[in-house]
């Protein structure tokens, strides 16, 4: 049986650390090297635990339990040649034990040749014992290939060996939520709560599920037995507090956020929906409080920095509005919601070079909507850059190419271009595809629309 660091000092360790101080030469048996190896690996003093491998295989060179340690701490290393070699040799004399292709996988695994890694664990699951490690290690390597249907498998199997195994049941929900499998998810914890009724984590992960479907009375009720079984479970209240303000239950969803910040050292993001809350109810000072509370608490919760910004631009308030969007730029400079935030508050001042900049930001970064293509043109018009808006709108027209806003400015930035070829053509194409849209789009181009030639054309559609 190894030995527990926590336990008093055992004598073989005091007599193997005797040994190293006075240089003298002790006999130990292979049991007592094994047992002072995993003590030292539990502490984390490899240098110690390789000097005992060494003396250890001095004295007992075919223990093959000191030969998997040497693996081990290969492995450790990133010395993956060197314990291959001796997996092979192992592997020779001992071809039935489990723990020697347990090891070989992990090499291939951290070679990134999870396939190989997964046939090494399947012989070795014909030969364990202790069936669960190696259903956890096979899951692991699934979920590396992203094979999730047979990580699912193998994550059951933990749990049906072990019910209490929190980690596999959370990955088991991971896998279903992957493969899209909401209801599966919600009927396999339903079966797992007909075993385990008690499980708070179970529980929760249902109300989630459950939440998903929109069910929210169902959601409510999963969350309650999941406080039921654990009155301090945080994750159950911030999770009834988020399904109680989609319920419109304000106040309650209110209190259950403040519960979460009572169990536990404040949270950015207790704060942050609480600060929604009162917005939901009107109360502003409050809800701009909380709000700049949780920036506070977390100055690189991005979340917080837009939900100020969203504060300020329904106030009207744009100057500040654009202060605290350039704040979750700042923390994360890939998020299409935040520049095209920024674009529309940049135009709202009349900063038209900055607005333009955020379109063209949220467009590089895939934002291939149709407003985010009109409204980068119509700001480029502003600024008199023609040619560039008709660049924008031929790139617009690949992804809509019958929509009458797309095709009514190409021809007005035809004829704007001085391309009255293309332009008359598209005019056409757009009074086929809606006469009654040039009401709506005249205004923007007006002088364009007002030429004799032009005005012929659409009275012969009229």
């Amino acid at each position: 049986m190894f030995l527990n660091h926590n336990e008093e000092p055992n004598f073989s360790i005091n007599r193997f650390e005797s040994m190293l101080k006075t240089n003298d030469i002790l006999f130990f048996d292979s049991i007592e090297f094994e047992n002072i190896i995993h003590h030292y690996l539990d502490l984390g003093k490899l240098s110690l635990a390789k000097k005992a491998i060494r003396l250890g295989l001095d004295q007992h060179p075919q223990s093959t339990q000191l030969l998997l340690f040497k693996v081990e701490v290969s492995i450790m290393e990133n010395k993956l040649g060197d314990a291959n070699q001796i997996l092979n040799k192992l592997e020779q004399i001992e071809p039935s034990n489990e723990e020697i292709y347990i090891q070989k996988a992990n090499i291939y695994s951290k070679r990134d040749d999870h396939k190989t890694a997964i046939q090494l664990l399947k012989k070795a699951l014909h030969l364990s014992k202790d069936l669960s490690d190696v259903h956890a290690l096979l899951a692991m390597e699934y979920m590396f290939e992203e094979d999730f249907d047979n990580a699912k498998i193998h994550y059951m199997a933990c749990l049906k060996d072990d019910p209490e195994d929190y980690a596999s049941l959370h990955n088991v929900i991971y896998c279903f939520d992957v493969l899209g499998e909401n209801k599966q998810a919600i009927e396999f914890l339903l079966n797992y709560l007909d075993k385990n009724p008690y499980c708070e984590v179970a529980w929760h992960q249902l109300g989630k599920a459950y939440n998903k479907e929109g069910n929210l009375n169902k959601a409510l009720e999963a969350f309650d037995y999941a406080l039921l079984a654990d009155e301090y479970f945080m994750g159950a209240y911030f999770e009834k507090g988020k399904v109680l303000e989609k319920m419109n239950r304000i106040q309650e969803a209110i209190r259950n956020y403040q519960i979460t910040l009572e169990l536990e050292d404040p949270s950015a993001y207790a704060y942050l929906r609480i600060g929604k809350c009162y917005e939901k109810l009107e109360i502003l000072d409050v809800a701009l409080h909380y709000l700049q509370k949780a920036t506070t608490e977390d100055p690189l919760l991005d979340k917080a920095w837009l939900a100020i910004t969203d504060f300020f631009y329904k106030q009207k308030n744009y100057r500040k509005a654009l202060y605290f969007i350039e704040k979750a730029i700042e923390i994360d400079q890939e998020n299409v919601r935040y520049w095209k935030l920024y674009a529309k508050i940049n135009h709202k001042l009349n900063f038209l070079e900055e607005a333009e900049k955020g379109y063209k930001q949220s467009i590089e970064l895939g934002n291939y909507e149709l407003e985010t293509w009109i409204a980068h043109a119509n700001v480029l018009i502003e600024i008199g850059e023609v040619e560039s808006a008709l660049s924008v709108m031929k790139k617009a027209e690949e992804f809509y190419p019958e929509s009458e806003e797309v095709i009514y400015r190409l021809a007005a930035l035809y004829f704007l271009n001085n391309k009255g070829t293309l332009g008359y053509k598209y005019l056409v194409k757009a009074l086929e595809i809606n006469k009654e849209f040039l009401t709506v789009i005249y205004p923007l181009f007006k002088t364009i629309f007002d030429r004799p030639s032009i005005q012929d054309i659409i009275k012969s559609y009229q």
